[in-house]
């Protein structure tokens, strides 16, 4: 298992991207979490297989191609407390 902490920036906010983030990362099977920033960005952390997580990006970059302006992508170290996938505020 492995992790990356995602930062999706645009117009992310107020699109229903949390919700779609949620049901695409339960599709492709990731635990973690996403969350809207004070920033006006979308916060995400991602764990799973590298190529579910890959395809979770990719599907929810082209949900929202319109929206998304940017995606900055790292590394982490996976975090065992996160057992399924949540949005949290």
């Amino acid at each position: 298992m492995v992790a990356k902490h995602i930062i999706f920036i645009g117009r992310v906010q107020g699109v229903g991207f949390r919700f779609t983030a949620h049901r695409i990362a339960n599709r492709h099977q990731l635990t973690g979490f996403v969350r809207n920033d004070p920033a006006g960005t979308v916060e995400m952390l991602a764990q799973g297989q590298p190529e579910d997580i890959d395809n979770c990006i990719k599907d929810l970059q082209d949900s929202f191609a319109g929206y998304i302006r940017e995606t900055k992508i790292e590394e982490v170290s996976p975090d065992l407390r996160y057992t399924n996938f949540k949005i949290t505020f």
